[in-house]
């Protein structure tokens, strides 16, 4: 105990370096002292549940306690919140961890858990992508768009029902000052919300890898962890390494990150869903994708990614990555991202091990899932282009003309025409000229008579949901 006041007193008079600065262990505890703790709901031990420094991986026993050395690089102690208990938040924002540098170690670390009223094996979840504000105007955005939708969505849903949110990264672009933004945010959206690091969220010019997330640690505790809800196993994983140089990163998961994550799994049995959520893809972009696809072997698995700005949904045997269009779209300069799709985030539900999901365009209503776009091709006919924004390959499309079928319209790669026209230019889309279109794959074409009245698509998902898009033409 000493020895953290030393440290602080330290800081304190060298301007509040080391404050800056998540403590490890090593400079906290003497080489061999253990951590001891208890977990607890209504005053009694809660045994099985999962407590973690990132590197140790401990079940409690009967009692609720635990006991383990931590690592000299550990710099906090979080639990996987069991299924069946609410989630330890303030003010929505998830709590389930302590930074050692903020308790005393000479007492034990205790969690108490509330349980939860009702049964959590039905529960819903959104994922946020890139919120990525920089500016007032861009919180502005968030707060009179998106906040307000989330709201309508956690209101449709009933008095009660279980919902939280998980931010997968780029909360904001690289002025870490604007948590605190996206925490009023969380707050105003009334669930809670765990939080993912991205590569905009980092402290630069540090060091390297090893220093790039204090703020986000101080903030919101470890870049990676796991919970539990219902039959639903959640991870959430660091995979941006910063390399030493502003803005300089690849995609990786570190081997530690990968050690702690084979850990963590051999206290879930095989048939649990597991929903793991990261910034940077992993079916691109993230180098040793591989050795995370290894640890995942033989189970149900989601991947939730974000960091493109655009919607792609891609299968790989038993893993389904969601890579997600963005809350901010290309970077708050309009309606739509790279690829057309809608500034929004992903709405899914649970029951058991069973996933359902859709994409949410900001403003519009569920239903909203396409857009058409009918223009000139040569004198006798016209073009029919469909944005099927979350597309998969179970998905089935029909177009109808003047009210008669025709069949399925045509998959084909191209840019989308509202993201052509509103980010292709050098001036454009303004006041951030580097957005530009992207090529997307879930484009759908026809040509149609050119005097036709009137077209109809109708797009069924995988889970038989029937969505229609009409144009008078």
């Amino acid at each position: 105990m000493r020895r953290r006041k030393f440290l602080k007193s330290i800081a304190w008079l060298t301007g509040g370096i080391l404050l800056s600065r998540c403590t490890p262990a090593r400079l906290l505890l003497p080489d061999g002292k253990s951590l001891t703790g208890t977990v607890s709901s209504n005053g009694k031990g809660l045994k099985e549940v999962v407590v973690s420094d990132g590197y140790s991986v401990v079940a409690t026993s009967k009692n609720g306690q635990f006991a383990f050395v931590p690592h000299p690089d550990a710099v906090c102690i979080f639990i996987s919140t069991p299924s069946g208990f609410a989630f330890e938040n303030t003010e929505g924002i998830a709590r389930h961890y302590r930074l050692l540098q903020d308790v005393d170690l000479q007492k034990s670390i205790n969690f108490d858990l509330v349980p939860l009223a009702i049964d959590d094996n039905e529960h819903q979840f959104i994922i946020w992508a890139d919120p990525q504000v920089a500016n007032a105007k861009d919180v502005e955005k968030l707060m009179q768009q998106s906040v307000p939708d989330v709201q309508k969505l956690v209101a449709n849903s009933g008095s009660g029902a279980l919902m939280h949110g998980i931010a997968i990264g780029d909360i904001v672009w690289d002025k870490l000052e604007m948590f605190r933004d996206h925490d009023l945010a969380v707050k105003k959206m009334g669930i809670p919300f765990f939080q993912c690091l991205g590569n905009h969220d980092m402290d630069y010019r540090k060091g390297g890898d090893e220093t790039s997330d204090d703020t986000f640690q101080q903030t919101y505790g470890p870049t990676y962890y796991s919970f539990n809800r219902g039959e639903v196993h959640y991870v959430v994983m660091d995979n941006v390494r910063y390399l030493g140089t502003e803005r300089d990163y690849d995609g990786y998961v570190q081997q530690h990150q990968l050690d702690w994550l084979k850990k963590d799994l051999e206290f879930v049995p095989a048939n649990k869903l597991l929903v793991l959520c990261v910034h940077i893809p992993v079916h691109r972009l993230t180098n040793n994708s591989e050795a995370l696809y290894a640890l995942l072997k033989n189970r149900n698995v989601h991947i939730m990614s974000g960091h493109t700005h655009f919607n792609v949904n891609v299968l790989n045997g038993n893993i389904y990555e969601h890579n997600h269009g963005t809350v901010c779209g290309a970077w708050w300069t309009g309606p739509v991202c790279n690829d057309g799709t809608p500034s929004g985030y992903g709405v899914y539900k649970v029951k058991g091990t069973s996933l359902q999901w859709h994409y949410q365009s900001t403003g519009k209503e569920a239903e909203y899932q396409m857009k058409l776009y009918v223009k000139e091709f040569n004198h006798s006919e016209k073009q029919l282009i469909a944005n099927i924004w979350n597309y998969d390959p179970a998905w089935k499309n029909e177009y109808f003309v003047d009210g008669v079928s025709k069949g399925p319209l045509e998959q084909f790669e191209g840019f989308d025409p509202l993201a052509y026209e509103l980010m292709l230019g050098p001036n454009l889309p303004k006041p951030r000229g580097f957005a530009e279109p992207q090529l997307t794959s879930h484009l759908f074409r026809t040509v149609i008579p050119a005097g036709a009245k009137e077209i109809e698509v109708v797009a069924t998902d995988r889970f038989g949901n029937v969505f229609r898009a009409k144009e008078k033409i």
